[in-house]
């Protein structure tokens, strides 16, 4: 097994190839078993079925994990209190946080609400040895920033473990200089978009889960390649990396996208929440079949709603832009 690689393999078979207590960080981000379409995978199999499959893959990664090795996992509603329960219990990793990803532009549904977040357990082997990189993942209090606080810590404080991405979508009560962890969901017009999987996570959420379970130089391995972007944001971080992809297409891709990045090279994207989703491509969207300039994600939502072009924008007296 060579290291800054990605290989077209089944994870349960690659894994098992990985020499054990050698990772010392897993990140997945499995199908959720919902129906989506891939490239190879069936992503509807029976529950028992897609429950033994997780237990299969998990095992690998456990086995893969070093003493003091941190896993997280990304995973859907239906089957997040399994996943925990199976990870917990029968593979006896301890759950340090149960992190709530939320973004706009979710599933919408007609006999529910729209399903706008995804889970992120936090997983590791050793509760009392763990890696945690306070320093690379502090973000500014709100004792200092708004109150002028001088108990503040001028250092800043840890995250809270609720994640918006768009404060321009979210109440004007969320400003910038507070302790809410904003990363926009990587949409089709993006930069930062692929192209050819559907399920990417944004560069700044992976770099902050990398920056603080994982040093320079350590090993990350991704079990599910998907678009490769955590193993490029592992690479632009000065660490080692492996990861494995059931499609060949999709192998490809990846294998393309880390060809052209770069170590040290920054993350795509912004961490900070003014500006953290980026315009829509030549700045033009359109609202309601109509052409309209896109304004920058700067500025205050009120202020972009007065450039919208009459109409009737408004549904059930929300604005829906």
């Amino acid at each position: 097994m060579k290291l800054n690689q990605i290989y077209h393999q089944d994870c349960i078979e690659g894994l098992g190839a990985v020499p054990e207590g050698s990772i010392d960080l897993v990140f997945a981000d499995p199908p959720f078993n919902i129906g989506y379409t891939y490239d190879v995978y069936e992503d509807k199999r029976a529950a028992e079925d897609y429950l033994d499959w997780t237990r299969k893959w998990g095992a690998g990664v456990v086995r893969a994990l070093k003493p003091d090795g941190t896993f997280w996992l990304a995973i859907g509603d239906d089957f997040a209190a399994e996943l925990k329960i199976i990870f917990q219990r029968d593979l006896g990793l301890k759950c340090r946080s149960w992190v709530l990803w939320y973004y706009t532009f979710g599933v919408q549904c007609k006999t529910k609400f729209a399903r706008s977040h995804t889970h992120l357990f936090h997983f590791v082997k050793d509760p009392k040895r763990f890696t945690f990189n306070i320093p690379a993942i502090r973000v500014p209090s709100a004792r200092t920033l708004v109150y002028g606080d001088s108990r503040g810590n001028p250092d800043g404080r840890l995250p809270d473990d609720t994640w918006i991405l768009r404060p321009q979508d979210i109440p004007d009560c969320f400003q910038p200089d507070e302790d809410i962890w904003y990363f926009p969901r990587v949409c089709g017009t993006f930069k930062e978009r692929a192209g050819w999987h559907g399920c990417q996570m944004p560069e700044q959420l992976l770099g902050r889960i990398i920056k603080a379970s994982s040093n320079e130089g350590e090993t990350v391995l991704d079990p599910f390649g998907g678009s490769g972007s955590t193993l490029v944001v592992a690479k632009k971080l000065g660490r080692q990396f492996i990861g494995y992809e059931l499609s060949a297409e999709y192998a490809k891709g990846i294998q393309a996208r880390l060809d052209q990045t770069q170590v040290g090279e920054p993350l795509l994207g912004s961490d900070v929440p003014a500006t953290s989703a980026p315009s829509t491509a030549n700045g033009i969207r359109r609202v309601n079949g109509q052409r309209v300039k896109a304004a920058t994600t700067a500025e205050p939502r009120r202020r972009r709603r007065d450039k919208i072009e009459s109409g009737p924008h408004l549904l059930d007296g929300i604005l829906s832009v």
